[in-house]
């Protein structure tokens, strides 16, 4: 079982920068890719970005440019950096991580982005 941690939501204006972050406690190996997946209200869940073990990223296209993830596998811990946001952004936030096959999600994070 992993358990995932998800820090850094909150309220910022169009064009503000929020960092969230992500971590799975304990001494845990075998993680292998980690990401952020959003949901907005009345749509599905989405990718927004991935990062394997490695450090190859994905991206969703609406984020290219704006976002960037990056990962300390020692802490077993994935960041998303994201920049010049915009209202379209708005969604809960969740961290998952893939350990042996299996995918696990955070709880969720909420971030709302004023115009």
């Amino acid at each position: 079982q992993v358990q995932l941690v998800e820090s850094g939501g909150g309220l910022v204006q169009a064009g503000g920068s929020l960092r969230l972050s992500c971590a799975a406690p304990g001494s845990i190996v075998g993680i292998g890719v980690m990401g952020w997946y959003r949901q907005a209200p009345g749509k599905q869940r989405e990718l927004v970005a991935d990062i394997m073990w490695g450090g190859t990223t994905n991206y969703a296209d609406s984020v290219k440019g704006r976002f960037t993830i990056s990962r300390d596998n020692p802490k077993n811990t994935v960041y998303l950096q994201m920049n010049s946001l915009k209202p379209e952004d708005t969604a809960v936030y969740y961290c998952s991580a893939q350990r042996w096959g299996i995918d696990y999600w955070g709880e969720g994070t909420r971030v709302t982005v004023s115009s």
